[in-house]
């Protein structure tokens, strides 16, 4: 991948593990799913069809209705209340965890819809890696509890959605602006979205922390995020841009052990491990070019203290003898002074 795709990857894959903790702290305080859902999208929605007004990127939208709506459906509508149904039974950690089968679900779909995006080689051996962390995840953690298996399998659900989606802008939106896809997808989302939200409103005013985790993800997880993730897909397909759903956890798990005191099982523990072993091999091996830039100057700094420490004992002798040279001619020549004179 280049360098605008890796920076695209890690601004992605960030804002995408950011949101598991913010949908946890409303749903905590009691915001409905679907509320929350609509709330999340019409933010994003109105910031994104703002941006792309102003730079005049509107137009080509015409005649690609049918698209968006579909693209709307599987990426947004779906997923984002599914996924904060979920997390009113399990933890913000598991819940970006199990999203990370996302990419296997699109290898599932590639056999039928997408022969480019159809994983070989390595990149198979780390998809099914990343099934199998998700499995011990599955099988460890969550395993004889009823209500947390009806949370998971509702965000194995949206996993399916987020694999869908990714296609759909690959085939069929990739070469519009990503401002203006992405915002006309949110605000189709946010109508499909409105009847749900009102039917099912919180039953008190939401707390301030609530109201800021809404902005967050409306803002930043949502508006920020399509943004970007529209760039990433264009520029590596969707098979390699959905990588980040192995990285987001890490941000996920992370922010929910120190921020909400989150404790990961085995399970979590083991599956995670798997995950970043896929992510690594679904990249094809590969390191980011800032990375490679850093791995090659230490390995040059190494390779230089090596050939200096085997080139000492060599040159030991001559700077012995070359000094032991210059004593004597200082000395030859302190002697022959006087007789000059």
């Amino acid at each position: 991948m280049s360098a605008r795709a890796w920076t695209a990857f890690a601004t992605v894959s960030t804002l995408w593990g950011i949101p598991y903790l913010f949908i946890k702290i409303a749903v905590d305080d009691g915001v409905p799913p679907a509320f929350l859902a609509f709330v999340r999208v019409a933010l994003g929605a109105a910031v994104l069809i703002a941006l792309a007004w102003r730079a005049g990127a509107l137009g080509p939208l015409r005649g690609r209705g049918r698209w968006l709506m579909v693209y709307a459906v599987f990426e947004i509508a779906v997923p984002f209340p599914l996924i904060a149904a979920g997390e009113t039974h399990v933890a913000s950690s598991l819940a970006a965890i199990i999203i990370a089968a996302v990419p296997l679900f699109v290898a599932l779909l590639a056999l039928r819809f997408d022969r480019a995006e159809r994983a070989t080689g390595s990149r198979l051996v780390g998809l099914i890696m990343g099934l199998a962390g998700v499995v011990a995840l599955v099988g460890i953690d969550v395993a004889g509890r009823s209500d947390e298996l009806v949370g998971a399998g509702a965000i194995l659900l949206a996993a399916v959605g987020y694999a869908a989606g990714p296609m759909v802008y690959k085939r069929h939106l990739a070469d519009l602006d990503p401002r203006a896809a992405m915002g006309a997808s949110l605000v189709i989302a946010a109508i499909v979205l409105a009847p749900l939200a009102a039917l099912d409103p919180p039953a008190t005013a939401p707390s301030a922390q609530a109201l800021v985790a809404l902005v967050v993800l409306g803002i930043f997880c949502t508006a920020a995020a399509f943004v970007f993730f529209g760039a990433l897909v264009a520029e590596v397909g969707p098979g390699r841009a959905l990588v980040i759903t192995y990285v987001a956890p890490v941000v996920a798990v992370a922010l929910g052990v120190t921020v909400l005191g989150e404790r990961p099982g085995a399970g979590a523990v083991a599956g995670l491990l798997l995950i970043l072993a896929g992510s690594w091999l679904s990249t094809d091996g590969r390191l980011p070019p800032p990375l490679v830039a850093v791995v090659t100057r230490l390995r040059g700094r190494r390779s230089d203290r090596a050939v200096e420490r085997r080139s000492r004992p060599m040159n030991a002798p001559l700077s012995w003898t070359s000094c032991w040279t210059t004593a004597a001619g200082s000395r030859s020549s302190s002697a022959s002074g006087p007789s000059r004179r």
